[in-house]
């Protein structure tokens, strides 16, 4: 499934744009930046609701597909410029993260 797929298929809004295309194999729920570095598996969707610039530099370093902010989590102007130089996908939903997973986790395994 692709970035784009996802957008479509959950109904999240785009707050940036970069590769939409970008494969997405796996879901990540975390929000304790440091824990999520070391364990987020690449090409994944991370869940947060951290919209903070050290959340665009954990996602760089997990080599994530994008980040889902749930809950209707902000995206503060510094994140979103770092995002924006670094290529990083940040999407947004008002679901909570366990309820957007499981759809998410149906969509990958269907």
């Amino acid at each position: 499934m692709t970035v784009k797929e996802l957008i479509d298929q959950l109904e999240l809004k785009i707050l940036v744009e970069d590769d939409l295309d970008r494969s997405v194999e796996d879901c990540y729920i975390g929000d304790l930046l440091s824990w999520v570095m070391g364990r987020a598996p690449a090409d994944s969707a991370w869940l947060t609701v951290m919209g903070n610039i050290n959340s665009i530099a954990v996602a760089t370093l997990a080599d994530v597909s994008c980040i889902i902010l749930v809950e209707n989590a902000a995206l503060d102007d510094n994140a979103r410029q770092k995002a924006e130089m670094h290529g990083v996908n940040i999407l947004t939903t008002e679901e909570n993260a366990y309820r957007l997973a499981v759809k998410i986790s149906k969509l990958l395994e269907g």
